[in-house]
């Protein structure tokens, strides 16, 4: 493998990494603060009345989805920091 594929990816593999991770760290403090004021099995019965879901699966499931919405955030982020192009006439989204 050739060097610029390298250093490629391993910019991929950074960019991927301060998305993921701080992303991590927020949903695992987002459940935990959620989850002390609701019960996750009396949330199963108001979101899904005619399945049984358990309070692990309640916790797992939220924590993904707190994992979806703050790695969302940190994507967004991470592209909003994106070096401008040197061109003053070539917009940033086109």
């Amino acid at each position: 493998m050739n060097e610029p594929t390298r250093r490629h990816r391993r910019t991929l593999v950074q960019h991927w990494g301060a998305v993921l991770w701080p992303s991590f760290i927020a949903a695992g403090l987002a459940s935990v603060v959620f989850f002390a004021f609701v019960d996750p099995l009396r949330l199963g019965e108001i979101s899904f009345p005619g399945h049984a879901v358990s309070r692990e699966l309640g916790y797992t499931l939220g924590f993904f989805m707190f994992w979806a919405v703050t790695a969302m955030a940190s994507a967004v982020t991470g592209y909003l920091l994106r070096p401008l192009p040197r061109d003053d006439d070539e917009l940033p989204l086109g």
